[in-house]
């Protein structure tokens, strides 16, 4: 596939054969035995995901969450061979700025729906004028509508960087505001690299206390909240990166259940929102809605995106420990030039911890709630927004 500079209208349209399909492979599950043990502490408890894959099938109306996501204006473009799925969506307000918010994994563009009013137009919502945004929302390569992936190396955070700098310049945005989570923060760091200049700030969520493959944070001297974050991330990392091993090392062996099986799909993602979400909610559908989560896993259904997305985790853990190899060759950074302000959003199911992403004290914004998790445009979008604006509207 050539380029194509072209910015293509898209709407989501799936065929009715593609939904009878679903149908009667959810009639046809092979359900396994029940765990030796009650709970979540072995994978999804068998009760729980017949009764949410009993609603799927029988409750879930696939057809009017379309018509809800395509009322979201979208396009496709190719760059670098790959077509980009994106949402744009302009601000009525004259001064509004751009603002490119970045999706991670397990999820979709349209995990920031219910952000997409408040910050295109919020006089609307009851909100100052003064900061607006136009947004746009690509589809990371291998996620959602950015499939399939045409090329080797698609999940690589710095040519996705490349990618999403050049969307932004198609697009007549030279310089734009930036919001990610959980991958999308990659992404974002790239993002000056590729476009120096271009990046007025950054805002994130969804990061992690450390790498989850170093060592186990330390919990000696810590405040009480932030002993709370590390012990969260110790557990993680103990017995919380099956998803991750996998993912990044044997892709291809997991695409096929992934492909084949929707409920198995279902269970991949579940899991996730189940551990990731706001501690307070008993269950995934209690933190985020039980029609968003299965729009969102019905979205990597219908676009086969369980294995491509998985191919694109393997791209990225290739490239970062290239990168962590490089980056210990090079010896001191310190020199390298200063980068736009950064911000960090921390919900109450996170595990980001000040001292430990800020050593030196550089971060321009910090924020930490008490509700929300890792979903915080799904969970407690209103938040989200409020913070998004406090941290931009003082970068003038």
């Amino acid at each position: 596939m050539t380029d194509d500079a072209t910015i293509r209208p898209f709407r989501i349209d799936i065929p009715q054969a593609d939904l009878d399909d679903l149908s009667d492979r959810l009639a046809r599950t092979r359900w396994p035995g029940e765990s030796p043990e009650s709970g979540w502490s072995r994978g999804v408890p068998l009760a729980y995901l017949r009764e949410l894959t009993r609603y799927w099938a029988t409750g879930f109306d696939w057809p009017t969450q379309e018509a809800e996501l395509n009322q979201f204006d979208q396009f496709v473009t190719t760059i670098a061979g790959q077509d980009i799925h994106f949402l744009h969506v302009r601000s009525p307000e004259p001064a509004a700025r751009a603002l490119l918010l970045i999706h991670g994994w397990p999820s979709s563009p349209f995990e920031f729906r219910k952000t997409i009013g408040p910050l295109t137009d919020p006089s609307a919502h009851g909100l100052d004028p003064a900061t607006a945004f136009h947004v746009v929302i690509p589809s990371l390569p291998g996620y959602g509508f950015s499939t399939p992936v045409t090329a080797p190396g698609a999940g690589n955070l710095f040519g996705v960087a490349q990618q999403f700098a050049e969307l932004m310049n198609r697009l007549g945005y030279q310089q734009f505001a930036v919001q990610a989570t959980d991958v999308g923060s990659g992404v974002a760091g790239m993002l000056p690299m590729v476009a120096p200049y271009r990046v007025i700030g950054i805002h994130l969520t969804g990061t992690v206390a450390a790498m989850p493959f170093g060592p186990a944070v330390d919990v000696d001297g810590l405040s009480d909240a932030d002993r709370t974050r590390a012990e969260r991330f110790n557990r993680f990392q103990a017995d919380g990166l099956g998803y991750l091993q996998l993912q990044s090392t044997r892709p291809q062996t997991l695409a096929y259940s992934l492909t084949d099986s929707p409920v198995g799909q279902l269970a991949w993602i579940v899991e996730k929102f189940q551990e990731w979400t706001d501690p307070a909610a008993t269950t995934p559908e209690a933190a985020v809605g039980r029609d968003e989560l299965l729009t969102t896993a019905s979205i990597f259904w219908f676009t086969g995106a369980g294995a491509s997305s998985a191919h694109a985790v393997y791209d990225g853990m290739q490239a970062w420990r290239a990168m962590a190899a490089h980056a210990s060759d090079a010896g001191d950074w310190s020199d390298a030039p200063a980068g736009p302000p950064v911000g960090y959003a921390v919900f109450a199911g996170d595990t980001a911890i000040r001292a430990l992403a800020d050593p030196t004290v550089q971060i321009a914004h910090w924020s930490e709630f008490d509700t929300g998790g890792h979903f915080p445009a799904m969970e407690t979008p209103d938040l989200l927004v409020a913070d998004v604006r406090a941290f931009f509207a003082g970068l003038g």
